[in-house]
């Protein structure tokens, strides 16, 4: 605001912390974070009711360098911080910054539980599949058989599937983005805020040094076109360099298939983002398996949040019975003496 109260547009600047950013060259937060310095801006809040949280790990640094309020919470902890914010002040756009490690392993309890909770928060989190700040053990999302430091032979454990995951935790807003591919990340970003409910963004992000190239076949520009289908509400799921190829139901299974073999576009499936067994079956497909790999909206759905349930809960409560007194509260009910 100005001397005479007038609303000053914010920018990207107004979210540039005074802090050294501290990643190793080339990683793939930088890219993440100018997005979401990008994107504070546009969406009509108060600066002062941002709010991130993080928990630890590389991502986890991300409070340090945007200029809002913040939180650098403990390892896997951060839901329970970021709830308890959004319930002490549901006005906060509270936005919690994860990776796969943070997220996943340590705090997997906390992540399922904030998703079925549904508060009113934004969680994105950073998927380079290895933990790169403890310097590059496999985590809980690193693909079958990678050799790391901590799997000399290669991984025997089967990873998580994030998206899968949020989908069985009764999440209602579940998305997938990729580092490089800004512009879509940026809408998928101001789609998450928008939902009323915990949204899920699921970003791939590059770690240089641990895991380099991990996501390379959706980003390079020679091959992604072919390994990346780009989700559009009510659109056919079409992707292809030459944009013949699509998804199609076989059964209940989904089936690559090429447009003008014989198959024409009115076969190809299209995405409702609000059907959650289409949700589920492309929250399955990977690139490593011949399938494109899904990124945008996977599933989204309208539900009543948490805190808006809460406080009809309390003022309810206050009708009913009155504002009460916290003195009267500590001294009645089950209290004892001990002489």
């Amino acid at each position: 605001m100005d001397k005479n109260n007038i609303a000053i547009p914010l920018t990207k600047k107004d979210f540039v912390s005074d802090q050294e950013v501290r990643w190793c060259p080339g990683c793939g937060d930088y890219a993440i974070l100018s997005q979401v310095q990008k994107v504070f801006p546009q969406l009509g809040i108060p600066k002062e009711n941002f709010l991130v949280v993080s928990g630890i790990g590389c991502s986890s640094r991300f409070p340090y360098y945007m200029d809002t309020y913040g939180f650098h919470s403990v390892h896997g902890r951060a839901p329970a911080l970021a709830s308890g914010a959004k319930l002490s002040n549901p006005e906060l756009s509270v936005w919690m910054v994860t990776g796969d490690g943070d997220a996943m392993a340590i705090g997997g309890n906390h992540f399922i539980h904030i998703l079925r909770r549904n508060l009113d928060i934004n969680i994105l989190m950073f998927n380079n599949r290895i933990y790169g700040l403890t310097k590059g053990q496999y985590s809980p999302t690193t693909e079958l058989g990678k050799r790391t430091k901590s799997s000399p032979h290669g991984t025997v454990d089967y990873p998580f599937n994030p998206p899968q995951l949020a989908l069985g935790a009764a999440g209602t807003f579940i998305a997938r983005g990729i580092d490089r591919e800004q512009k879509h990340l940026q809408e998928l970003m101001k789609a998450a805020h928008a939902h009323k409910g915990t949204s899920f963004v699921e970003i791939y992000q590059n770690c240089v040094i641990f895991n380099d190239g991990v996501f390379s076949s959706l980003t390079d520009k020679m091959e992604k076109q072919n390994n990346v289908l780009v989700l559009e509400q009510g659109k056919p799921m079409v992707f292809g360099k030459d944009r013949n190829k699509g998804l199609c139901l076989v059964g209940s299974k989904l089936k690559v298939v090429t447009i003008g073999d014989k198959y024409n576009l009115s076969d190809v499936l299209v995405h409702d983002e609000t059907n959650k067994i289409k949700g589920l079956l492309l929250s399955e497909l990977t690139y490593e398996d011949g399938f494109p790999t899904p990124i945008g909206i996977l599933y989204r759905e309208d539900k009543s949040s948490y805190e808006e349930m809460m406080m009809e809960q309390i003022d309810n409560a206050k009708l009913q019975k009155g504002k009460g007194k916290l003195d009267k509260l500590f001294h009645e009910g089950h209290t004892w003496e001990v002489k």
